[in-house]
């Protein structure tokens, strides 16, 4: 019976120090499909890859065809009134709005949006990840009500305020995803720090004015 234990103990401690290779991490824990296409539109809408790829982590877990019970589609799990919204302020054609709407389950038309979205969200709750997560889940509106009804601390970063059990547990889990793929696939060429978004979100707002 000793032995047994002992076995099952050492078992367990391998597999705890295999999974945390960060080679291992990465091909099953943390992988980055799509990783040019998020690169792409993340960099074209200034915000976070990494925030990026862990809301399509936690949205659908990469499944292309991902479909919620209440309509939304895709990698990014996008409404399709949301889609049309976008792409009204994309400023896309009445037929590219259509075919896009149509094929949402597309990868490169839903990182497309759903990183757009995330951008947007992002300007709109002037560079607050916890509001901007909350409101992609839960609806801008309802996001706006909480604060007009003071759920959150002075700074909105207490995430065990929001009302929504899903979107506290959502926010919670996109956090931590991006911590892990900030740290498994951070390179020099840009380092996700607050500052350094802000000058990313401040030129993206420039662009769109001008």
């Amino acid at each position: 019976m000793t032995k047994k234990f002992l076995a099952i103990c050492m078992a367990l401690v391998a597999i705890y120090f295999l999974i945390s290779v960060p080679t291992v991490q990465k091909k099953f824990l943390y992988p980055f499909p799509y990783r040019s296409t998020v690169e792409n539109y993340s960099s074209r809408w200034k915000v976070d890859k990494f925030l990026a790829i862990a809301v399509m982590k936690v949205e659908s877990n990469f499944a292309e065809a991902a479909h919620s019970q209440s309509g939304a589609v895709g990698l990014m799990q996008i409404m399709p009134e949301t889609a049309a919204w976008i792409a009204y302020q994309l400023g896309e054609s009445p037929n590219e709005v259509a075919d896009d709407i149509k094929n949402l389950r597309d990868p490169e038309t839903n990182i497309r949006y759903g990183t757009w979205y995330l951008a947007e969200l992002e300007d709109e709750f002037k560079g607050n990840d916890v509001l901007a997560l909350a409101a992609y889940n839960a609806g801008r509106g309802n996001v706006h009500e909480w604060i007009e009804k003071n759920h959150w601390n002075e700074k909105f970063s207490d995430v065990d305020k929001i009302p929504y059990a899903e979107t506290r547990d959502y926010v919670k889990r996109v956090l931590h995803c991006r911590e892990k793929y900030a740290k498994l696939y951070s390179t020099n060429d840009f380092i996700a720090t607050p500052i350094a978004l802000h000058e990313l979100r401040f030129a993206r707002l420039k662009n769109l004015s001008l």
